[in-house]
């Protein structure tokens, strides 16, 4: 866990290695103060890259590992000096705080001290990177379990130099300033490469996701750009942008984790884009993201992947998020991927189609928010199940047994008390042939009553669900919003929706 009290989603997923990467240095010899007699054992550590390592790639994490657990420092820097030229090209801080809630968990208690704190808010006044010309703040250390990363800012170290790594005792609580030196490798990949490799223990092109989407092309005219990463964890914000034509692969499903401990406590809310996801698609078109998972470590609003974009692909893969943990916007293909979030997991402003995709959600399964003129979320042959267990923010000393929700598979309240907005009255819901799990018989809603809000225009359909056991489920409770299809009165319905090409309209999806 974080040394610092910051609370994970799940802390067996938020493990980071350092004792199996290639290049970790040998522990350095003890120093005689603590070699002395009655002294307490030396704190020993090993660092990647190693002590005069060369051919690195200039977008490394440092990551020291230490024979026992580091505690992150509230003063001290990280200095990176270019050797040749004795200029620092980075300085990380720790006297400058990570940000206004470093736990993910704001002390705001009402909307009006929301409010007044983000009208205050200036990211320059915390830890921050930019990424594609966008400040998000960060968590410039990292601990977990007895491994420390340290990353540097985007951009700082270049190829074909050497560097000196200065970290002063204060920042990992270590007897004395740790220093040591790496030469990065000579050129980046040719301009005219068609894939490239990420792999955590920098034996590829990249050692992160976020450099090797800085280097990919804005678009392509000789098929897909290919990311592909080897096994491993990556612990980075991921922010894709103003690009098309790439496939981002994994070697595995469950081993590549990219995941980052982010929300909007975290980061507040500033103009667009949001800064909150772990992994964010904006304003993007023609990508496809297969076999990896995707973790957001924080809980509250955290989305573990947010999509504004045009013909997006996703294909087997796994989404961990808390509130809003997939949000989207534009056309979005999904299939035999999971999610699972704490609720309102889908909030859905796209086109979605979702072929045997499965959501696990602990309260609402989606927010329904569909623009007018296009379609919404259609599931076909998927499934939604409900986790009985408590929202994780409502377990306090207090009340240790925590809150325990209803999830609807949609839901419409009104849009905040004394909104002027007019909720979303052409949302759009469909579920074709799902298997339903803990979901109750009135199965959607709350909708907002229809003396205040027009239900003419919203479109929630549901046909062939089944339970656990594969057993037809009567569908006369549901809520009085929702039309049940029959499957021979409404069998042109039911196809029409089983097309992508009918909910696309020009789009028919073929991931590669």
């Amino acid at each position: 866990m974080f040394t610092n009290g910051v609370k994970f989603r799940n802390v067996t997923t938020a493990l980071l290695f350092c004792g199996g990467l290639i290049g970790c240095s040998e522990p350095p010899a003890t120093t005689a103060e603590t070699e002395a007699e009655g002294a307490a054992p030396a704190v020993e550590y090993r660092f990647f890259p190693a002590q005069d390592d060369t051919g690195i790639n200039p977008d490394t994490h440092l990551i020291l590992s230490f024979n026992e657990a580091p505690e992150i420092g509230a003063s001290g820097t990280v200095q990176i000096t270019d050797i040749e030229t004795g200029e620092i090209v980075d300085e990380i801080d720790l006297s400058i705080p990570f940000s206004p809630n470093p736990d993910g968990r704001s002390t705001a208690t009402t909307e009006a001290e929301r409010r007044a704190r983000a009208q205050n808010f200036s990211a320059k006044d915390y830890q921050y990177i930019t990424l594609s010309g966008v400040d998000f703040l960060y968590h410039p250390v990292l601990v977990r379990d007895t491994t420390a990363q340290i990353d540097l800012h985007p951009g700082v170290l270049d190829y074909g130099r050497t560097y000196s790594v200065s970290i002063e005792a204060s920042v990992l609580g270590t007897a004395e300033e740790i220093n040591w030196t790496f030469s990065t490798k000579n050129a980046p990949p040719a301009n005219d490469v068609r894939q490239v490799t990420v792999a955590a223990d920098g034996s590829g092109d990249f050692n992160t996701v976020q450099g090797a989407i800085e280097f990919a092309p804005a678009t392509s005219d000789d098929g897909p750009f290919e990311i592909n990463i080897k096994n491993g964890k990556y612990e980075e914000l991921v922010y894709l942008t103003a690009k098309s034509d790439i496939v981002i692969r994994g070697e595995s499903r469950e081993g590549v984790i990219v995941g980052y401990p982010n929300n909007s406590a975290f980061n507040p809310p500033q103009p667009a884009p949001s800064r909150r996801p772990a992994f964010t698609l904006y304003q993007v078109e023609d990508i496809q993201l297969s076999d990896f998972t995707i973790e957001n470590y924080f809980i509250g609003q955290a989305e573990a992947l947010l999509v504004r974009g045009d013909r997006v692909i996703i294909d087997n893969m796994q989404m961990n998020g808390s509130g809003d943990a997939l949000t989207t916007y534009g056309a979005i293909y999904m299939q035999d991927s999971e999610l699972t979030g704490h609720g309102d997991t889908i909030l859905a402003y796209a086109t979605l189609y979702c072929l045997r995709c499965t959501v696990k959600s602990y309260g609402p399964f989606t927010w329904t928010r569909t623009p007018d003129g296009q379609h919404g979320n259609v599931f076909i042959d998927s499934t939604f199940e409900r986790i009985d267990e408590p929202l994780p923010w409502t377990i306090t000393e207090e009340n240790p047994e925590g809150r325990i929700v209803d999830a609807g598979l949609a839901r419409l309240p009104r849009n905040g008390p004394g909104s002027s907005a007019p909720n979303f009255p052409h949302a759009e819901m469909v579920l074709i042939d799902t298997t339903l799990i803990h979901v109750s018989e009135e199965g959607w809603g709350p909708v907002e009553d229809p003396e205040t809000f027009d239900w003419s225009g919203v479109n929630f359909m549901e046909t062939g669900s089944r339970n656990a056991d594969g057993e037809l489920i009567d569908l006369s409770k549901r809520h009085p919003i929702v039309k049940i299809l029959d499957p021979e009165t409404d069998a042109e319905v039911i196809a029409n929706y089983k097309s992508p090409e009918f909910v696309f309209g020009d789009w028919t999806p073929q991931p590669d």
